[in-house]
């Protein structure tokens, strides 16, 4: 289930033979202190022109219960996180089953599997990246990113939560403003959910 290939900065989920191509927005999440906050920026990026700046890419879904994020192509984004909503319905509690069934229809379904974007989803007891190459990895520190700035955005909450007693919701505005100022394809327009934890 939990698989993917080794990069500099991580697991780097695969398309096929070719790499995800890390592109346009990022997505961060952290679990700390009884909270998960996830959030991203809203930069919309068409080649080297910046569309939008406000975007909204990180959804509550489930009444509320799970908080989902996408990097990528909008349009492909907003329809992952559509059909996640659906696997999500057939399971409501049992958010890693709901994952893998969306990564298994992902990865076979012909319409589906040309898709470019990657997913982060997590609920009260669960952090989880979804991609398109039928990976689901679920981090051992409860820290995840995605996106352009991702490793950026990852080191930076990394050293926040070592070094600081800030929020989880305090080190994801941080750690994607520090991300900000780093990759083009990132803007300092956030958007921040937060979810009560167990874990």
């Amino acid at each position: 289930m939990l698989r993917g290939t080794k990069g500099p900065d991580g697991p780097h989920p695969t398309r096929g033979n070719a790499p995800v191509d890390w592109h346009a927005t990022t997505i961060l999440s952290v679990r700390r202190g009884g909270r998960v906050a996830m959030g991203g920026d809203g930069q919309v990026t068409l080649g080297t022109t910046i569309m939008k700046a406000d975007a909204v890419k990180v959804r509550r879904l489930l009444e509320g219960q799970v908080l989902v994020g996408f990097a990528g192509s909008a349009a492909d984004g907003f329809a992952l996180v559509e059909q996640f909503e659906a696997k999500l319905k057939q399971w409501p509690n049992n958010t890693p089953k709901a994952a893998v069934e969306l990564a298994k229809l992902w990865r076979t379904d012909r319409m589906l599997r040309r898709l470019e974007a990657i997913l982060l989803v997590a609920d009260a007891r669960h952090s989880l990246l979804v991609s398109g190459s039928g990976d689901v990895i679920q981090p051992s520190d409860g820290i995840l990113s995605a996106g352009s700035g991702g490793g950026y955005a990852l080191a930076a909450a990394r050293a926040l939560v070592a070094r600081t007693e800030l929020s989880a919701g305090e080190v994801v505005r941080e750690a994607l403003s520090i991300a900000a100022g780093i990759d083009i394809y990132t803007s300092g327009t956030l958007t921040v959910e937060e979810l009560s934890c167990t874990t």
